[in-house]
C-alpha cells in the first residue's frame, strides 16, 4: 500500500482552501513551492494540516468525491470551512506530518472548537466593540482597540495601535497577518478582517485570546452575552 501525504492549505481568499497530495519525501519541497509561488492565480497559501496515510491516492479521491460540489472547476481549490477539512483529515489513520507540535486528537478538538466559534460568531450583532488591555510584554502600556462587526466579519481598522510583541498560542496564520499588516510601532496599516472574535483578539494582543470575554460592548459587557 503506497504511503503519501494529504494536506490542506488556507489561502488569502476567506473560505477558499487547497487540498492536495504529495509523496512524503516531497512534502517540504511542495509546501515551499506553494507558499512562495501560489497556485492557480491564488496567493498567500499557508499549510494548515497534513497527514501521512496508506493508499493516499484513494483517500484523496474519496475527499474529492465528498467535497465535489464545493470544488473550483479543474483545480484543487475548494470553497470549504478549513476546520471541517482538518476534522476529516485528522480522523484518518496515519502519522500527522503537520503541525508537529500537537497530536491528531488535539488537532481534531481544536478544529471542532473553531467550527463552533465560527457558527456562534453569527450571533454577534453588527456594530462597534472594544478591547482594552495592558500587557507586561509591551512595557505595561495600555491600549484600546475598536473592532467593527459587519455581516459576520470582525474588522480591525487601519491606524489603530496593537501589541508589538507575540506570545504563546498565536497561530501561524495570525502571525503572518500581523507581519504583513502591523508596523514596528504597532500601527495597523490596512483594514484586517477575521471570521471570529477570537481571531481578531489574537491579532490585537499577539497571543491566544478568548475573544468572547475580551471584546466588550458599549455597555462594557463581554460579547459572550450574545451567545447566552
Amino acid at each position: 500500500m503506497a504511503k503519501g501525504v494529504i494536506y490542506v492549505m488556507s489561502t488569502v481568499v476567506p473560505g477558499l482552501v487547497k487540498i492536495g497530495k504529495t509523496q512524503t519525501k516531497q512534502f517540504e519541497r511542495r509546501m515551499y513551492q506553494l507558499e512562495h509561488n501560489g497556485y492557480s492565480n491564488v496567493v498567500g497559501l499557508q499549510r494548515e494540516f497534513a497527514i501521512e496515510v496508506a493508499n493516499y491516492d484513494e483517500k484523496e479521491n474519496l475527499i474529492d468525491d465528498i467535497f465535489s460540489k464545493s470544488r473550483v472547476h479543474n483545480t484543487e481549490l475548494f470553497s470549504l470551512d478549513l476546520d471541517l477539512v482538518i476534522q476529516l483529515l485528522s480522523s484518518f489513520e496515519g502519522r500527522q506530518v503537520y503541525p508537529e507540535v500537537e497530536t491528531k486528537e488535539q488537532a481534531f478538538s481544536k478544529a471542532a472548537a473553531e467550527r463552533r466559534e465560527h457558527k456562534e460568531a453569527a450571533l454577534v450583532p453588527d456594530g462597534s466593540y472594544s478591547l482594552k488591555r495592558k500587557l507586561k510584554k509591551d512595557g505595561n502600556k495600555e491600549f484600546e482597540v475598536k473592532m467593527d462587526v459587519e455581516e459576520g466579519n470582525f474588522i480591525i481598522r487601519k491606524g489603530q495601535r496593537v501589541s508589538t510583541t507575540e506570545g504563546a498560542g498565536i497561530s501561524p496564520g495570525i502571525r503572518k497577518m500581523r507581519a504583513a499588516n502591523v508596523n514596528e510601532q504597532g500601527v495597523v496599516m490596512e483594514d484586517v478582517s477575521f471570521d471570529s472574535p477570537s481571531g481578531a483578539g489574537c491579532f490585537v494582543i499577539g497571543a491566544a485570546c478568548d475573544g468572547w470575554t475580551a471584546w466588550k460592548t458599549k455597555a462594557k459587557q463581554p460579547i459572550d452575552v450574545f451567545r447566552k
